[in-house]
């Protein structure tokens, strides 16, 4: 294993835009993008802007900052938590001396690093590839004019940068051709499973819920699984037997999700995120235990409409319960969510490393797979959106109500009724 010494130092650099332009203050998943990347995160810089700078993105002054920061702590490369343009790029790498990359970029690379699959690894050079068409204008050093003509005679000949750009177009267009023939045999074993009358079930969710491990729990296999962002990349598939409806179902693993996913990793994934659109039915691995619950169920949802899966009945499955304290955890494990419009969907608590609430969530692949999710939806109550801040603060007022009451008076609950709601 690398030492954390001999790892090249990073400095983290994010931007809030305000509006609804996404910022973590914190730079938490920067952070650990950077280190699922073989980075050592040494600094942190934030900078509020109401657009970005043409130049340096950041703006001169916040540059010069950078670079102090790089010099004090020895950093070899940049990190920006925002998309940079080419030239963006260019110039900070130039004024910082060092190198610099963008959150896409970050996310290609770790992609780049863990593709195990031949589908995969094909996904992940479409990707790159189209991301650097993009970066070639006047880039590096070598892209000089070359002469043309015989024995150095006649006008200027084709530029390296051209040359460059067409043997790119011409990979590109290599992959995608290879991409296709893979996407038809995925395509022939979906319709051999079709007819076989197999019931599909797809796991999906923000990077890091821990779905590889769910995986493994429901079907006892060993696809790798890890504390890391990006963990899994190939979309695995098992035959899971479930006992309650006498009958297997297919089971698939697949990559997951993040804000600010580039647009070219979605559509360099599609083959890999059929098995989403696809399904029968999705289990929406969510971390209970993520401080941004909201931000990343609402991010995964979007995705899913991108894919064309948003229709696709779901499961929320609130994973990590071990890493919850005792008063923030649910009173029951299964429960039923109303969303907007009155969709009601199953929610069930478990610990994938635990094995709680295991067996709940194989109650309801059950009666999913035997057509009877809607009745058993029926025996389960309804709650609201888990919030547990909300929660603690009405417990609070409560306890102070409690303490502030004269000794011989009892403080009465209304009569209102409240169903269970976790905690």
């Amino acid at each position: 294993m690398t030492a954390a010494a001999d790892l090249p130092r990073a400095i983290l650099v994010g931007v809030d835009f305000g509006g609804d332009s996404p910022f973590d203050a914190s730079l938490d998943e920067l952070a650990l993008l950077a280190e699922s990347a073989g980075d050592l995160p040494v600094a942190r810089i934030t900078a509020r802007r109401k657009a970005p700078d043409p130049a340096f993105f950041v703006g001169s002054g916040k540059a010069d900052e950078i670079k102090a920061l790089v010099e004090g702590h020895r950093a070899e490369a940049v990190l920006f938590d925002q998309a940079l343009s080419p030239a963006q790029q260019r110039n900070l790498e130039r004024h910082l001396g060092v190198a610099v990359a963008d959150r896409t970029m970050l996310i290609l690379e770790i992609f780049a690093a863990r593709a195990q699959s031949h589908e995969g690894k094909l996904q992940v050079e479409l990707a790159r590839l189209q991301y650097l068409s993009t970066r070639l204008v006047r880039r590096w050093s070598h892209l000089e004019r070359q002469r043309g003509g015989i024995g150095n005679r006649g006008g200027p000949g084709e530029a390296q940068i051209e040359l460059d750009r067409r043997m790119i177009g011409e990979r590109i267009k290599s992959v995608k051709e290879r991409l296709v023939r893979v996407k038809k045999q995925r395509g022939t074993q979906r319709r051999a499973r079709e007819r076989s009358g197999t019931f599909r079930i797809s796991l999906v969710g923000y990077t890091n819920a821990g779905k590889s491990t769910l995986f493994n729990v429901l079907v006892k296999a060993r696809t790798y699984a890890a504390d890391q962002l990006f963990a899994t990349l190939d979309t695995t598939t098992r035959q899971l037997y479930i006992e309650e409806a006498a009958r297997s179902v297919s089971l698939s693993d697949t990559v997951g999700f993040i804000r600010d996913l580039p647009h070219k990793l979605v559509d360099a994934f599609e083959a890999t995120l059929q098995e989403a659109a696809d399904a029968d039915l999705l289990l929406h691995v969510i971390d209970a235990s993520s401080p941004v619950i909201d931000e990343q169920i609402a991010e995964v949802e979007r995705v899913l409409r991108d894919i064309g899966a948003g229709d696709i009945p779901q499961v929320l499955v609130y994973n990590k319960l071990d890493n919850l304290d005792p008063s923030r955890q649910p009173h029951e494990l299964t429960d039923v969510l109303e969303l907007e419009a009155g969709v009601r969907v199953p929610r069930v608590f478990v610990s994938a490393l635990q094995g709680r609430g295991i067996a709940e969530l194989r109650g309801l692949l059950a009666s999913a797979a035997a057509g009877t999710l809607p009745a058993h939806l029926n025996s389960m109550h309804t709650s609201s959106i888990w919030d547990p801040a909300a929660q603690a603060a009405e417990q609070a007022a409560v306890q102070t109500a409690l303490s502030s009451a004269p000794s011989d008076e009892l403080v009465e609950p209304s009569g209102e009724h409240h169903p269970s709601q976790p905690q």
